[in-house]
């Protein structure tokens, strides 16, 4: 199970900027938790949406408890499938 939920949506608004937001609630850990995880989010996120993100999206990562143990590259796997499935059908 991934370790995060992404949720993209198309702001409209003509500017081709992808965005990301991260959040991490008090359940998945102490703080010292979810900094961390937050900090591997924003990698993940400079990584994978510069190249896979999708444009004029906002891109959210949500973390989910186990998603700290997960290694960092079934992390990216991870997310590119996630943009995959997100991304609008023609």
């Amino acid at each position: 199970m991934p370790g995060f939920v992404l949720l993209a949506r198309d702001r409209a608004d003509g500017d081709p900027a992808r965005r990301i937001g991260i959040t991490v609630s008090k359940k998945v850990g102490n703080a010292v938790v979810r900094n961390r995880m937050k900090r591997r989010f924003r990698s993940l996120a400079r990584e994978v949406l510069s190249a896979h993100g999708l444009p004029g999206h906002d891109h959210v990562l949500i973390g989910r408890a186990g998603g700290i143990e997960r290694p960092y590259a079934d992390l990216v796997r991870d997310l590119v499938k996630a943009i995959g499935r997100v991304a609008p059908r023609p």
